[in-house]
């Protein structure tokens, strides 16, 4: 899973980062048009941009940058970040409008506190256009991650979507195998690879797309 770096400050308006586009649900449907995520960040948080071109269909509760668990119950995109030596890992939900939710768990579904607890200094942010197409992205500080995770090169990563409700499609960005879909895998994580964005975006104006936020 590729991240992003930046020698300076990365700001919501001026991203300007390649897109990884999903264009298969968990069943090897193809979603049209695809799904796009992008993981950046730089010296102080981690970036989560996520990026759908349908309607978005929120929780009848989501604000934009408010806390508010069961986003997952409809449209929401989701960042998963485990520590390869420990198990443990988080979930960070993130809505269309900017509406977020985050929780530790300390095995597969097995939560470190029963009640939600807000992570500090998380920030969200989020564009929908008049035809219904989103871009949300959430900024993350990476002390907490590496106090909690030992967040690092050795971290495993993924992320998925849930999107097109209340049909509901679901789309990861790992291989997590067959059955049910089921985000809850942190072994089938895959390692993080640190890719810096200046040399990454030199080489998509030779041909490379890009999707700028």
């Amino acid at each position: 899973m590729t991240i992003f770096t930046s020698p300076s400050p990365l700001a919501w308006g001026k991203l300007d980062v390649p897109m990884l586009g999903l264009g298969h649900d968990w069943h090897g449907l193809p979603v049209q048009p695809p799904a796009a995520f992008a993981l950046a960040m730089d010296a102080q948080r981690l970036w989560f941009i996520a990026h759908h071109r349908r309607p978005a269909r929120l929780h009848p509760l989501a604000r934009p940058g408010r806390f508010q668990a069961d986003l997952w119950r409809h449209d929401v995109a989701e960042l998963f970040i485990a520590d390869a030596v420990s198990g443990r890992y988080f979930e960070f939900n993130l809505a269309p409008n900017g509406a977020w939710w985050s929780c530790e768990f300390t095995a597969p579904r097995i939560r470190e506190e029963a009640a939600d607890i807000v992570m500090p200094e998380v920030a969200t942010f989020a564009d929908i256009a008049a035809d219904g197409a989103w871009l949300a992205a959430m900024a993350i500080p990476l002390d907490l991650l590496r106090a909690r995770l030992n967040f690092g090169p050795r971290s495993r990563v993924n992320v998925a979507l849930i999107i097109e409700s209340p049909a509901r499609k679901f789309v990861t960005a790992a291989d997590l195998g067959g059955g049910e879909p089921d985000f809850h895998q942190p072994q089938r994580f895959p390692e993080l690879v640190f890719s810096p964005l200046a040399k990454t975006l030199d080489s998509s104006r030779l041909g490379q797309a890009d999707i700028p936020c």
